[in-house]
């Protein structure tokens, strides 16, 4: 029987061989948790419970005595040609992958981690007031305050961070990427300028992280929210029932005192709308609360309200990668020169020397 010939590679080869594994298995990990985790913002489980969700409120819209819908023409109506055919769709999956996959590794140098800023708050604060007993609330009710403590921080955080990018032009110029979605789709949530998402997530360490730190201080001792996949329970709920639907064609509106506490997906949609009565409006993810209190909230009409999505002025331009990724930093840079140029104007003036 012949024997099968060993390959040996040079320790070069072997060392790239290893690299690939190591890169194809952090892909192969990211793509699994991105799609299969439950507390994923992104996962077929929450994905197909939106379908549901919007299928049910299509169905409940009909007129009486209306047919039955069949199921062709719900497909259509759920998943139009002119939405998924779009130059707008394709960049919103470019940025999908790009964020998804390469925002760790490009970027997490850039970012402090939640973890990180709660001790630091809880030492800080027994460092100045000293220690305090263990409150005894370690069980359920404790796990439910942190919960919903951390779930609010991490809602303020997001109106915070939104509503400064909507506000200061620097900022504005990276998060800008986000608003010239012509068609919205549950991928637009990560239609996002890499630098939009560094400063988003230190917002959200400082939040939650400051909040976590002082509950333990309070608690006197470290207590575990409820969690799904390391995301806040509470979050991952509205992620099954609204957050996908917020960035699609799906009107779904609440009015009245619902409006006031919980955002809508139509919230949303009138937050992306390219009339000026609808700018700078709605900046919270789930909750209308923040909105409402600050007075930027804006309530829907239960009827569909005439919209349209984007940045003016559109341009194929906005979706390419020139447009996403190369243009906000071109822009934001001479934000931040501009003003600095007539000083070095003025530093290389020659002196005029005095007539005698």
């Amino acid at each position: 029987m012949r024997s099968i010939p060993v390959i040996e590679l040079p320790n070069g080869d072997l060392h790239l061989l290893s690299q690939a594994e190591r890169l194809f298995d952090f892909l192969a990990w990211k793509a699994s948790h991105l799609l299969v985790a439950p507390g994923s913002t992104f996962s077929l489980a929450s994905l197909l419970s939106a379908i549901f969700v919007a299928t049910v409120v299509l169905i409940m819209r009909r007129r009486p005595g209306k047919r039955d819908v069949s199921l062709k023409a719900m497909l259509n109506t759920l998943f139009p040609r002119w939405w998924y055919g779009s130059a707008s769709m394709r960049a919103d999956f470019g940025l999908l992958l790009l964020n998804v996959f390469g925002g760790v590794a490009l970027f997490g140098w850039a970012l402090f981690s939640s973890d990180f800023v709660s001790r630091t708050t809880t030492g800080a604060l027994a460092d100045v007031f000293g220690a305090l007993p263990n409150s005894g609330l370690d069980g359920f009710a404790g796990r439910l305050i942190v919960t919903v403590a951390l779930f609010l921080a991490y809602e303020l955080a997001y109106w915070t961070d939104h509503y400064l990018s909507h506000r200061i032009p620097l900022l504005w110029e990276f998060h800008k990427v986000h608003h010239t979605a012509e068609v919205l789709s549950p991928m637009t949530v990560f239609r996002v300028h890499p630098v939009d998402g560094i400063v988003f997530a230190n917002f959200v360490a400082f939040f939650v992280g400051g909040t976590g730190g002082l509950l333990n201080y309070l608690l006197g001792t470290s207590v575990t929210p409820f969690t799904l996949s390391d995301t806040n329970a509470i979050l991952v709920a509205f992620i099954f029932l609204t957050v996908h639907l917020q960035h699609s064609h799906v009107w779904i509106a609440f009015t009245g005192r619902t409006g006031f506490v919980l955002l809508s997906p139509a919230h949303h949609q009138l937050h992306h709308s390219t009339n000026p009565a609808h700018f700078n409006r709605n900046f919270g993810f789930c909750l209308g609360l923040w909105d409402w209190i600050f007075g930027t909230l804006l309530m829907p009409t239960r009827q569909r309200a005439p919209v349209s999505f984007g940045v003016e002025p559109q341009g194929r331009e906005q979706q390419t990668v020139m447009g996403t990724l190369i243009v906000p930093c071109v822009r934001a840079c001479e934000i931040v020169v501009r003003p600095i140029l007539p000083i070095f104007a003025r530093s290389k003036r020659p002196e005029t020397i005095p007539a005698e």
